[in-house]
């Protein structure tokens, strides 16, 4: 058994502000970003994954990556920023994607939460990332937030070979079992571990383990006992816990298969 952790989806890059608030604002320094991996070991966590979000992020995202041999990164423009897409910004994903250590395509996807207003441009940069993953031959990380119908009828149109991983899965039971009949994967993080998501806890118990990751989304999505507090790649072990104690498994068994699960699927 590998027994130790991988962290599919973490901001490293991003700091915390004085108030302890997650925000995008605030670059993580070195000095940060090294406490969060001695995080990590003292934690049982081997591998960590940044995604990116926004294009002015990109090149710290994969730098990170380069400078740590457990850290690897991901390209690709959040829904939020789809405004932001253009040929040149393609181009440059295209070029950080010839890096070694970025092994997916993502955070990409769709965000129906907060404005619905372009939509359509959503869509538009949505179909064009599957297309990059696809000519890059890259796995796809996809964001889906109160756009389920949408983000699926999407990748069934577009995607030709990539892996699709859905993060912070946020889906009914049923809509976990349709994506899983595609062949794609699941990730869960410190949601599971809330009280009140009892969806989540329904999707950890039935999900299939040859399907499933493991993530924090850190600094965001804090899990239990650290709510209200900035999230660390170290906090994905909470994660595995509450999992294995739902499916009523030993916690070093979860770990094994979701690790392996991780490594195949980004080829890390």
């Amino acid at each position: 058994m590998k027994k130790y952790l991988i962290d599919t989806h973490a901001h490293l890059d991003m700091g915390v502000s004085v108030n302890n608030d997650a925000t995008a604002e605030k670059q993580a320094t070195d000095e940060e970003i090294q406490e969060n991996l001695a995080m990590m070991e003292e934690y049982g966590v081997k591998k960590v994954i940044i995604p990116s979000v926004e294009v002015k992020t990109l090149d710290r995202v994969v730098e990170i990556s380069n400078m740590y041999e457990n850290v690897y990164s991901m390209v690709g423009i959040f829904p939020s920023e789809a405004k932001t897409y253009t040929n040149e910004v393609e181009e440059k994903l295209l070029n950080l994607a010839t890096n070694k250590k970025v092994v997916a395509v993502g955070e990409v996807g769709l965000d129906y939460y907060w404005d619905k207003s372009f939509n359509d441009i959503q869509q538009e940069v949505f179909r064009k990332q599957i297309k990059l993953a696809n000519k890059l031959n890259l796995p796809l990380v996809v964001h889906d937030r109160e756009a389920h119908k949408d983000t699926f009828d999407i990748i069934k149109e577009e995607n030709k070979g990539s892996k699709v991983l859905f993060h912070c899965f946020s889906g009914s039971v049923e809509f976990m079992r349709e994506c899983v009949k595609e062949g794609w994967y699941i990730a869960l993080g410190g949601v599971v571990t809330f009280k009140n998501a009892i969806k989540m806890k329904e999707v950890a118990e039935e999900v299939p383990l040859d399907k499933l990751v493991l993530e924090t989304d850190s600094p965001y999505l804090t899990p239990v006992p650290f709510r209200g507090k900035p999230n660390r790649p170290a906090y994905v072990k909470y994660v595995a816990e509450e999992i294995a104690k739902i499916r009523e498994m030993p916690f070093e068994e979860l770990a094994d298969i979701t690790s392996t699960n991780a490594e195949e699927f980004f080829k890390i």
